[in-house]
Formats: C-alpha cells, sequence, structure tokens
C-alpha cells in the first residue's frame, strides 16, 4: 500500500494531506515515518515558521505531506495557531488548502487532543484522525473503542504508534481508501439559545464567500469569541459581517452566556460524553514510571544538577567523539588542496581554489560532526520528553526575569541555531514576552560559535578533554547568563508587561525514535552544507581577494628572492612567513584591518584579529577560515598544529608592544567572551528583522549586544591578566 518509490514515478494529479495536531502529539514523528528522507524544509510565505513538506506514493497515487505547525487550537492565540488555522480554512497565500488532513491524537490524553480534531471535522475539509501513542494507553491497562470513536467523530479512527511505525500501514489503506468528500458526521451542540446567534454570523460569512460553506459555523464561533479581531473579521466580511459578530456578542451577553468561553465550554462538554462512550479506564492506578523518574529529574536540587552534568557529558562527548570523522575530512581537504596545486600552475588561480575555496569552505565543513553530534544529543533528550521537564524546572527562574516559561524551549533551541529559536517564538501569546525572547536568543551559544570556540580552546586551553569540556560549558553559562539579565532588564524597562501563568503539558517518557533524530540531524546538515556552500563560500573568496590582492611590490619580492639564495631550511621556513606577513600586509585586508585597529587594540586584538572580526559578520565560523588566510595555512582546524603554531607564535609588529605575543591567555578569554556575546551572524539580523515587521529591533540587538561583546571582552581580559 505504502510504497518506498521515487514521487516522480507515480501517476495521477498530485494532491495534498496535512498532519495536524498539538505539540507532543507524535505528529512530526509519524510525518517522517511516511516521508523518509524525501522531505523539504523552508518556510511559509512572508514569515519565518518553517515549512516542512515531505512526498509520499500510496497504491500509485502521489501526495505532498504538509507538516502543519503543532496548536492547541484554531482560536488563535499564537502565531503557530494562526497558520495552521489559516492553511485548513484555504486563508494562506500562495500554500492551497489541504485535500485531506490527518489529526494526530495523543490516545493517552483524548479529552484535550480531543478539542483541535473536532474544529478540524468542522472546517469542511476531508480529515482521517490518527490515535497515536496507543502503546501508552495499552500499557495503562486502558482500551479505547476504535470503531465506535470513529462512528461519533464522523470521520474514520486509524490506532498508531508512530515512533515504533506501527499502524502506518492502515494510515496509508485509509489514505488510498480518500474519496475526496467530508464524512457525515455527528457534531458537538451548544445551546439552544448559542445556537441562534451562531447560525447568523455564520448566514453573513457564507454570504460574503470567503470562507467554504462547510466551515462557517466553527469559523462563526471563533470570530464571536476571542479570534474575532477587528482585522480578522473585516478580513472575511466588511461591514456585514462586523455587525452580525456584534449582534452576536449582545446577544449572548444578554442571554447570560460569555462569547469569549462559548465553544470551549461546549466543545469540551461534549467531548467529554464522546471519551465516557468510547473509553474504559483501568481504575486501579498506581505510580507510573514517568512520575517515578519525574521525582528525580524535577527536584528543585536534582534536576538542575542532573540536566548541568548532562550537558558537560554532552560537550565531553562532542570533543571526543568527534576527532576522527574531523581528521578524515582535514585529511580530504587536504588531498583536494593538494590535488589542484599539483595539477594547475602556481598562480593567483591555483591559490583562489586552494586557500580560497577548498581551504575556506573545508575549514568551516570540518566542524560538521561536532554540529551534528549536538543536534544528535538535543533531538534525542527531546523525544523522550525530558526537554519538556527542563522548561518545567526552568519556569520559575524564567519567571522572576519576567519571561514566560514556554521562553525556554526558544531558548534551548537556539543553542543549535538562534534562526529556529527564533522562529519558536511565535508559540508565545504574549507580543512582549515574544519580543524580549526574539532579542535574546542570539545570547544562547549556538553551533556556529562551535568552531571558534573550539580553535581558541584547543590551541591556548592546557589540560586534557575534560578541561576543554568544562571551558566550554563555561561558556554556554555565560551566554545563558548574559540572556537571563538582558531579558531582566528587558522586562522592566522598555519591554515591560505582566507576564501569563505556564501551561505545560509534560508528555510521559518514551524511547526516543532514533530515526526521527536522524532525520532531523540530515536537515540541519544539509542546511548547514548549504550556507557552506553559498555564504562561506562568498566569503572566502572574497577574502581571499582581499588577501591576495594587490600583490607586494617587484622591489621587495626580489629582496626576499635574493634572502633566500644560500639561506638553510630553517631559515628557508622563517623568510616564507615574513614574506606571507608582508603580503598580507600589503593586500587590501591588511589595510582595512590597518584601518580598525586603533578600536580593538584596547581589547588586545591586532589587525589580523580585526579582519577575522569583520570577516564573521557574514558567518561567525568564518573567523577559522580567515586566521587560516591570513596566517597562509591551509588546513585551518582544531587538529592543526600549523595553524596553532602560527597563533602561538604571532607577535605585534610595530607600537609600543612590537615583538611581544598578541595571543596571550588573557586576550584569548577576551575574545572568546566577545564571541559570546556579539550578534556576528547577517541571517539572524535578517530573521529578526522578518519577525518583527521592522528594522528597529534587529539594529537594537546588534547594537546592545556589540556594546556587551566589547565590554565584556575588556573585562574578562583585565581581570584574566590580574589573576594570571
Amino acid at each position: 500500500m505504502l510504497t518506498r518509490a521515487a514521487p516522480t514515478h507515480a501517476a495521477g494529479p498530485k494532491r495534498v494531506v496535512a498532519l495536524a495536531g498539538n505539540p507532543n502529539s507524535g505528529k512530526t514523528t509519524l510525518f517522517n515515518g511516511l516521508t523518509g528522507l524525501r522531505q523539504k524544509v523552508g518556510n511559509y510565505p512572508g514569515v519565518t515558521v518553517e515549512r516542512k513538506v515531505g512526498s509520499l506514493v500510496v497504491d500509485g497515487a502521489q501526495w505532498d505531506v504538509l507538516d502543519l505547525p503543532g496548536a492547541y487550537s484554531l482560536t488563535a492565540r499564537s502565531p503557530d495557531e494562526a497558520i495552521a488555522r489559516d492553511i485548513l480554512l484555504g486563508d494562506m497565500d500562495d500554500t492551497p488548502r489541504p485535500d485531506l488532513v490527518v489529526v494526530v491524537v495523543d490516545a493517552s490524553n483524548l479529552n484535550r487532543n480531543l478539542y483541535i480534531a473536532t474544529q478540524v471535522l468542522d472546517t469542511g475539509v476531508p480529515a482521517i484522525v490518527a490515535l497515536n501513542m496507543m502503546d501508552v494507553v495499552e500499557a495503562a491497562g486502558d482500551e479505547i473503542d476504535v470503531e465506535a470513536l470513529s462512528e461519533r467523530l464522523g470521520a474514520p479512527v486509524v490506532a498508531t504508534v508512530a515512533n515504533r511505525r506501527s499502524g502506518i500501514e492502515d494510515l496509508a489503506t485509509a489514505l488510498a481508501d480518500h474519496t475526496g468528500q467530508a464524512e457525515g458526521r455527528a457534531r458537538w451542540t451548544m445551546p439552544d439559545t448559542a445556537r441562534t446567534h451562531v447560525a447568523d454570523v455564520a448566514e453573513a460569512l457564507r454570504a460574503a464567500g470567503v470562507v467554504d460553506p462547510g466551515a462557517c459555523d466553527g469559523e462563526a464561533v471563533r470570530l464571536i469569541g476571542i479570534d474575532g479581531s477587528e482585522e480578522r473579521v473585516d478580513r472575511h466580511g466588511g461591514v456585514e459581517l462586523a455587525t452580525a459578530v456584534q449582534a452576536a456578542r449582545r446577544g449572548l451577553s444578554d442571554a447570560g452566556i460569555d462569547p469569549t468561553t462559548l465553544e470551549a465550554e461546549a466543545r469540551y462538554r461534549w467531548i467529554r460524553a464522546v471519551t465516557t462512550a468510547t473509553t474504559q479506564i483501568h481504575q486501579e492506578r498506581t505510580t507510573s514510571r514517568s512520575d517515578r523518574i519525574d521525582r528525580v529529574l524535577t527536584h528543585r536540587v536534582l534536576g538542575p544538577a542532573t540536566f548541568l552534568v548532562l550537558m558537560v557529558l554532552v560537550f565531553e562527548a562532542i570533543f571526543a567523539w568527534a576527532g576522527i570523522p574531523m581528521a578524515w575530512i582535514d585529511a580530504a581537504v587536504s588531498a583536494a588542496a593538494d590535488g589542484v596545486a599539483g595539477v594547475l600552475p602556481a598562480g593567483a588561480l591555483t591559490s583562489l581554489f586552494t586557500d580560497g575555496i577548498i581551504s575556506g569552505v573545508g575549514s568551516v565543513i570540518i566542524f560538521l560532526p561536532q554540529i551534528l553530534l549536538l543536534f544528535f544529543f538535543i533531538g534525542m533528550l527531546e523525544d523522550t520528553g525530558y526537554m519538556a521537564r527542563v522548561a518545567f524546572m526552568m519556569d520559575q527562574t524564567m519567571r522572576r526575569v519576567g519571561l514566560h516559561g514556554r521562553a525556554f524551549i526558544p531558548l534551548l533551541s537556539s543553542f543549535a541555531c538562534a534562526i529556529p529559536g527564533i522562529m519558536a517564538t511565535r508559540t508565545i501569546e504574549s507580543p512582549k514576552d515574544r519580543l524580549v525572547t526574539t532579542l535574546v536568543a542570539p545570547l544562547m551559544t549556538c553551533s556556529a560559535r562551535l568552531p571558534v570556540y573550539t580553535l581558541l580552546i584547543a590551541a591556548f586551553l592546557p589540560g586534557g578533554a575534560q578541561a576543554k569540556a568544562l571551558a566550554m560549558t563555561g561558556l554556554y553559562v555565560l551566554g545563558v547568563a548574559s540572556a537571563i539579565v538582558v531579558a531582566f532588564v528587558l522586562k522592566r524597562t522598555m519591554l515591560k508587561s505582566e507576564t501569563p501563568a505556564l501551561i505545560l503539558e509534560l508528555p510521559p517518557y518514551k524511547r526516543p525514535n532514533v530515526r526521527s533524530v536522524v532525520l532531523n540531524m540530515w536537515d540541519r546538515a544539509r542546511m548547514f552544507l548549504q550556507r557552506a556552500g553559498t555564504v562561506i563560500l562568498s566569503v572566502s573568496v572574497v577574502l581571499w581577494f582581499l588577501s591576495y590582492y594587490p600583490s607586494l611590490p617587484a622591489s621587495q619580492v626580489t629582496a626576499f628572492e635574493a634572502q633566500r639564495a644560500g639561506a638553510s631550511e630553517v631559515s628557508l621556513a622563517a623568510i616564507s612567513a615574513a614574506e606571507s606577513a608582508a603580503r598580507t600586509r600589503a593586500s587590501f585586508a591588511g589595510r582595512l584591518g590597518r584601518f580598525i585597529e586603533p578600536a580593538v587594540r584596547p581589547l588586545g586584538y591586532d589587525w589580523r584579529i580585526g579582519i577575522g572580526l569583520l570577516s564573521s559578520f557574514a558567518a561567525r565560523e568564518v573567523f577559522v577560515g580567515a586566521m587560516g588566510t591570513v596566517y597562509s595555512v591551509g588546513d585551518a582546524d582544531e587538529q592543526s598544529e600549523s595553524l596553532h603554531s602560527r597563533l602561538r607564535e604571532a607577535r605585534w609588529d610595530d607600537g609600543p608592544k612590537a615583538g611581544q605575543l598578541i595571543y596571550t591567555l588573557p586576550t584569548v578569554i577576551g575574545l572568546l567572551v566577545f564571541y559570546v556575546f556579539a550578534l556576528q551572524c547577517v541571517s539572524t539580523i535578517a530573521v529578526i528583522w522578518r519577525e518583527t515587521n521592522s528594522w528597529r529591533w534587529p539594529a537594537f540587538a546588534w547594537a546592545y549586544m556589540a556594546a556587551l561583546a566589547y565590554a565584556g571582552a575588556w573585562v574578562a581580559r583585565t581581570i584574566t591578566a590580574w589573576i594570571v
């Protein structure tokens, strides 16, 4: 039934099936089970919410599978829920209304999950209910009458266990049996008085012709309630609809019915009746395994301590395990550069390929194993349900600084990359809380900082893997602490507002789905490599050009050639290093570095470090390649002793510090702190702009983080100098 053939070979028109459901319902795991590697990740038009689409072939019919953002309700309280609602109602620009919706429901929590299911069924789009996590229900000794539930809902119901790939074939069968028509279904009920007013608004919607006739009843209830903003009512039907909505609200209020709670009360009343009739609950309840684990992992002392230990172990594993694949990549990059150099004659073109393209991109790709390991560990912790507990533990801390507990998840996502972290702020209901979280998310230590941290820690900090892991953990802790302080200040000054209470669903602990985690790693690796092939490649070529031109004057070239005549092997190496330094100094990059050197000299940085700082504004990880180019080292990575030696031996070439080492321990500590704070990522700045729809906030974020970086680096360097 469910085939694995390439979808391009399928016959017939392509149809669209959307997966909807609550967060933590297993929706994305089911999506991965259906589509495998046939996925594309992008953004919805005009917004930064991630859009995942996969391909599926069932009985020769081709489907596009759309993974909608997780939503508790179509009464949108967050941008994620608004996008899910608009797509299901056909109100999303450039995104077609799906031909079929699969509503993924957590079978162990039917009362909560069936709420959005009843709303989706009211949209008029043909629907299938995937009753997921049935293994949890069976483990508790409970029973659900699937056929009776299907009859009550008026839609096919399929039992699944997505993380074990159980029921996926049955779901494929239900897709194949899709007729293109919505099933006749039993409707949830409301008081007669309310039904009359809702019918008036639904009729106005039908008259306006902007909502599918089958979806008018459900949309009318939402417009009467908290989802009926003036903008939304005006877009749906103008003055006539607005008049009907206001009349309905007055009529309901006069009848003693709260318009804002009408839908929730009526739906949940009907849902409780359905679950009572279709579910048999095992009466003898004992403490569940999740409860026993939570006694330790959510303990106010043991919980945070466990989380800190886990993070240290993760970073130590990243250092210890990534060494071998990094060595393989390093060898491949060096072999490629040597191969090109052996084929092409010496000159600018050869230097472009070897020093600019191969070494520039290779110096970043070499850190892919570390980044993949970070994504793997975070994905495994999320899939077990542990990360929800971490958010629960962090709620009190978040509230003390004025942030909503939900802000922790976007901040945690920012450890991998600030871009998805900022996108994840759309789950936060309060606009000001959302903005504060957006502004502090770049302070979390993202994977792009790893190459810089790894290079400097490996080259200058003493100790083995444990000591380096502790140093890396310290940088992460500094980023978290700074985010907390900045959020505290923002919430009490320019973005002051009340912090709503946290309502968080803790999913049961479950065995992680390695397949889903690996698929997520693949997506992130693909995005990283695409970035390496575009932004980083462009920056590497530009940096090579700035470092290669203009050439040394002929007189200086002749002088160096004369020095080489009769020189020993040791002297030849020194002469080559001096010539390389002279070439860099005379280049455009050297001149630019000289221009900004007075600004960075108080931090202990010379013009060469200044070049690295400027180049890493495109992407932080470019700093490593920039150092490799500036110091004429091809294989610039943490295991490159040639680059380490150049950095350790680099000295000031003029001024009062002439002849002194540049990379002293205080200077290195200050440089690490600088990268903890600085917003050196054009992509992140662009996402903040798209998310806030204004250049004011990305400019503010860049400015305050630049100030923090400069001040923090100076303070760290000064304190370290006092200590050592």
